[in-house]
């Protein structure tokens, strides 16, 4: 029989249990925890998208433990910088997983999540990505253990062969990151205009961590050509467009995005982008309950409303939560098994995870960036269904 003194020692675990919104019952059956290795900049190129992403991640974390847990399972994160290069990510990952977190998500680049999938089953880990856009992800770098949870490039690049046909310009450039992201969708872009009979004269590939643009802007300037395709990331994204206003290339010659109108990169770059259209990987505007629950409860805890990247870190984790529900264990190979094929609710509305190649069906968006109440945000403007994206692409062998 307790005593005084141990039933209320007792009484005070429960409580504060309570209090964290962990219920004692939820833990007391012992399952073991989801361990999340979050790898991703918090320094580099990239470091502003990797804090955005994180945050969601940590967001979608703590929401869970709050409700009882995934599965009745206590979710715990690990964290490591990846510094923005694929051999600090790759380090990193391998650290966290070999520790036991072995549920990774989070990088921004491209190069960095095809440094971590080529290792998954040697680390015996699996991996969610979330920002990086890179087709050989689902390609010849596709991993029965990796998850492609956002739009890829050949998603993105469907929605502009049809999006393309309504572009008014009939000659572009293209200024693009120097790397596997960049490149693709460089390339991408040129073939599906010059498919519509339009021109792209120009290309130019720009070394992660430019700072001076001023050499790139004089070509694209000298070029005379309407537009400007933009694929460029973090820091490098807002020097550019901010000394493309200053040298006097836009608005003269309209910019459009891949990737570029985010919440992050509009807010630093004051009314620049105002007007430009792009993609966009999510806007707190998507109509469904699940988004519009996700985003009343991100308002009351931080009196915002979620950035996109934000919201691709919370979305990226709910996948992994479901597919340790589904699997009814926190085994990388079993997690990735329930997965493959799997129907899930997410925060773009009911998914399906393509078996073949590991890519979540999303619809793709086109948006513009606009003035609302004082803030410019994008806005979108065209909604493309998932029955647009490309077929598994043949080099991919799980």
């Amino acid at each position: 029989m307790l005593n005084r003194k141990q039933f209320s020692e007792l009484a005070l675990a429960a409580t504060l249990a309570l209090g964290m919104g962990l219920p004692a019952a939820a833990w007391a059956q012992a399952k073991e925890p989801v361990k999340i290795g979050l790898v991703s900049s918090k320094s580099g190129v990239a470091a502003q998208q990797g804090e955005e992403a994180m945050r969601g991640v940590r967001f979608a974390a703590e929401e869970a433990n709050a409700a009882g847990g995934v599965d009745g399972r206590k979710v715990e994160i690990a964290e490591g910088d990846d510094e923005g290069t694929p051999d600090a990510g790759r380090r990193v990952a391998e650290k966290l997983a070999r520790d036991g977190n072995n549920l990774l998500i989070g990088p921004i680049l491209s190069s960095i999540s095809l440094a971590i999938a080529q290792n998954l089953d040697r680390w015996d880990a699996a991996y969610f990505n979330i920002v990086s856009k890179s087709d050989k992800l689902t390609g010849d770098t596709c991993r029965a253990r990796s998850f492609f949870t956002n739009h890829s490039d050949r998603i993105d690049i469907a929605m502009i062969n049809q999006w393309a046909k309504e572009l008014k310009e009939s000659s572009f450039a293209v200024l693009a990151a120097d790397y596997a992201w960049g490149r693709d969708s460089g390339e991408s872009f040129k073939k599906a205009v010059e498919a519509n009979g339009k021109k792209v004269p120009l290309s130019l590939y720009v070394p992660l961590g430019t700072k001076d643009f001023s050499p790139y802007i004089a070509q694209l300037k000298a070029a005379n050509v309407e537009a400007v395709w933009v694929a460029e990331t973090g820091r490098d994204a807002i020097a550019f467009v901010k000394q493309a206003e200053e040298f006097g290339l836009i608005p003269k010659t309209r910019l459009i995005g891949h990737a570029l109108i985010l919440n992050f990169i509009i807010n630093a770059t004051g009314k620049a982008l105002e007007g430009t259209p792009g993609t966009t990987e999510y806007t707190a505007g998507i109509d469904n309950p699940r988004n519009k629950a996700f985003v009343a409860a991100w308002q009351a805890k931080f009196n915002r409303l979620p950035t996109d990247n934000e919201a691709l870190g919370y979305h990226g984790t709910q996948v992994m939560f479901a597919g340790v529900k589904k699997a009814g264990s926190v085994k990388p190979e079993a997690v990735s098994k329930a997965l493959r094929g799997a129907q899930i609710e997410t925060i773009y509305g009911p998914a399906t995870m393509r078996a073949a190649d590991n890519q979540l069906l999303l619809p793709s968006y086109v948006a513009r960036a606009k003035s609302v109440n004082g803030t410019i945000v994008p806005v979108i403007e065209e909604v493309f269904p998932s029955s647009i994206i490309p077929a598994p692409q043949s080099q991919c062998k799980m």
